[in-house]
């Protein structure tokens, strides 16, 4: 059903038996050997969206102030996307192509954007570098920079009211989710855990991740569903793919923090854990190590639940885990056990 601009495809369970086009490509449940997504349409993807938030946030000739420019800063440094495109290629996988997808995902990384900036700042994680520069802070001052993430965060919400090819109701919809996710049930609650937890068992330290960490990956998935209008119960699988997921990356970070990685390699600061309660810290670093393994597992199962063995995001995300870190030292490496052997979305 088309209506207007927003092309509705149903409450469907399973959309793979439907031919799914992406950049001129189709795949469908009987294909035998899936095709691998070209980089350069990945690229493409994510350069159309950092065209479209650049628009968003370009202002007037004569508005070039600091605010402006803290803003362009904060959502347009070099970052891997993940968030956006994960919402872009789910909806697609889904079989959904509205034109609005991209100012939806736009709306989702200015709210990630805005929380980093917040989680930089010297009264939350007094962090320095962010995606191999210097903090939003660091560069236009902390006034600067709280105005500038209430600034993001208040864009966003426009944008996705704003969506005019979506529908009033659903508008109404992914407004609600992205407002419970943003709160004080959702990222803020997250990092006031992590600033004021205490001592935390393993899973509170799980807790604490999955709102700073999962509920985003969460709403990037929830607001494709919503606007593909699918049905419960991959709305549901989508969901918890993108809360393991989220266990998953967070662990990756915490080893990332180890200070003996070098910060120009992973564009942070390094060292920002030490006497935190993070997994790590807490299990030590072959239990973490387990249950990134087991994260990774968890978040395969739900993805082929939702979306079937193929299709865009299951590469995408298999390509973030699979990505090298040069220069990251996880310790020294434990024995590859067959027991891991399993696990195909990630080589970490």
């Amino acid at each position: 059903m088309i209506n207007g601009n927003f092309i509705n495809f149903g409450k469907r369970t399973r959309m793979t038996t439907q031919t799914q086009r992406f950049g001129g490509r189709g795949t469908n449940e009987h294909d035998e050997t899936p095709p691998q997504e070209p980089l350069y349409e990945l690229e493409l993807l994510r350069r159309q969206l950092e065209d479209r938030i650049g628009h968003h946030l370009a202002g007037s000739p004569d508005q070039a102030d600091l605010l402006t420019l803290a803003m362009r800063a904060g959502a347009l440094g070099a970052g891997k996307r993940m968030r956006p495109l994960l919402l872009m290629l789910v909806a697609r996988d889904l079989g959904c192509d509205s034109p609005a997808l991209t100012d939806v995902a736009c709306a989702v990384e200015m709210v990630h954007a805005a929380s980093l900036i917040l989680d930089d700042m010297p009264c939350m994680d007094n962090a320095m570098l962010r995606r191999g520069k210097p903090t939003v802070h660091v560069q236009f001052g902390e006034d600067v920079a709280i105005l500038a993430a209430i600034g993001l965060l208040s864009r966003a919400f426009g944008i996705v009211a704003q969506a005019r090819a979506i529908p009033a109701a659903i508008r109404a919809q992914l407004v609600a989710k992205l407002s419970e996710t943003i709160g004080d049930q959702g990222l803020v609650k997250g990092q006031f855990l992590d600033l004021h937890g205490g001592q935390q068992s393993a899973a509170d330290i799980a807790v604490t991740n999955e709102l700073k960490t999962g509920v985003l990956l969460g709403v990037a998935v929830d607001m494709a569903a919503i606007i593909a209008q699918t049905d419960d119960c991959v709305a549901a699988s989508l969901r918890a793919f993108a809360l393991a997921a989220g266990h998953a990356f967070q662990i990756r970070d915490d080893f990332q923090d180890d200070p003996g990685n070098d910060s120009a390699v992973t564009g942070k600061d390094t060292g920002k854990d030490l006497g935190k309660a993070t997994l790590v810290n807490t299990v030590g670093f072959d239990e973490a190590r387990r249950r990134l393994d087991g994260h990774l597992m968890d978040a395969e199962r739900h993805l082929s639940a939702a979306l079937g063995g193929r299709g865009h995001t299951r590469r995408f995300v298999s390509g973030l885990f699979a990505q090298t870190h040069p220069g990251l030292r996880l310790a020294p490496a434990p024995q590859r056990q067959a027991g891991g052997a399993g696990v195909s979305l990630a080589s970490h």
